[in-house]
């Protein structure tokens, strides 16, 4: 049974059936890392791993308990959730933690601690959590999520049991924002093959008319960027790069971009990513060779992935930068 208050899994169902599993055989793990791409429901889904562990009610996790709806308001005794996208994780919460942890729980079987974007986690903190991974105490579930296994110390990686969450198809993303909130059929197809496959881009996107707007201005720029001289498009990886995370929203967008410009010059019936941007991007491909666009895809491909191994942020923006023709 699904309610308001249970976490809504989408699309990872092979995730979900697997953990239950583990719970109903009793093979529960010590740690847990969930990785995946951003805003594709890592955390989603530790909240509801969290909530089933520690559920009393016949159909787990039922979202009426008492213990799913403080795991969902925040103040279950037993849970804790450090969810603070733009804020590092330090030593000291984690010997906070820790201390919690020692602990035997409180009103449930298990105490359950979520950290989410572990990759924020400073290195003083990672080392700390190291102990408790290699000393687990009893009836204690660590649940880590991050971007990449490669973010993260490989001891603490070879501590947990990992899951790696992919992308969902569009079709999915689409029937979600329609039936569970409440999208037009047309907003609904936009947001699903913007999404590339996260579900909780596109239900934020939904809610917030603020993040279409910030890629309409993406766009622009990459439009524009196209026009610049070296030096300008230097200076724009200096400014941009001073937020990573950024960096790897811009980079995303700009694939989306280029694979459209290769399909449009390719004459390809391939369904484009970007609907409401066909127009404004028929010059670009009048203006690019194929060898050109399909370089452009590879580069911008091979920058993203070196995001996942701590490459330096602006370095890798101005290798994509330089690379793009100038129109």
């Amino acid at each position: 049974m699904t309610t308001l208050s249970t976490p809504t899994v989408i699309g990872h169902d092979w995730a979900v059936d697997l953990l239950a599993r583990q719970i109903e055989t009793g093979q529960v793990p010590h740690a847990l890392l969930i990785t995946g791409p951003a805003h594709v429901g890592k955390s989603t889904l530790g909240r509801y791993f969290a909530q089933r562990l520690n559920c009393t009610g016949p159909q787990k996790p039922c979202g009426q308990c008492r213990s799913c709806l403080k795991v969902v308001s925040g103040n279950h005794p037993d849970v804790r959730i450090f969810d603070q996208p733009d804020e590092a994780i330090k030593i000291e919460q984690i010997r906070d933690l820790q201390r919690d942890l020692s602990l035997s729980a409180v009103e449930s079987p298990y105490r359950v601690a979520l950290l989410c974007g572990f990759e924020r986690a400073t290195t003083s903190a990672a080392n700390a959590l190291l102990k408790t991974l290699e000393e687990p105490p009893p009836q204690v579930v660590l649940v880590l999520t991050a971007i990449s296994p490669n973010l993260l110390l490989p001891t603490i990686v070879s501590r947990c049991q990992v899951l790696s969450l992919r992308p969902i198809p569009p079709a999915v993303v689409a029937e979600a924002l329609q039936t569970r909130w409440q999208a037009s059929a047309e907003q609904a197809d936009l947001l699903a093959q913007l999404s590339a496959g996260r579900l909780g881009w596109a239900v934020q996107a939904l809610a917030d008319p603020s993040i279409l707007e910030q890629r309409t201005q993406a766009l622009e720029s990459l439009l524009d960027l196209l026009h610049q001289s070296r030096a300008n498009r230097l200076a724009f990886a200096q400014t941009a790069s001073r937020n990573p995370r950024q960096v790897q929203e811009l980079l995303a967008l700009w694939l989306s971009i280029w694979r459209d410009i290769l399909l449009l010059k390719s004459g390809s019936r391939t369904r484009p990513v970007n609907l409401d941007w066909q127009e404004q991007l028929r010059p670009v491909a009048g203006a690019v060779s194929l060898v050109q666009a399909g370089e452009v895809v590879k580069t911008v491909r091979s920058a993203l992935k070196n995001l996942d191994y701590n490459v330096n942020s602006r370095l890798n923006l101005e290798v994509v930068l330089l690379k793009l023709p100038r129109l």
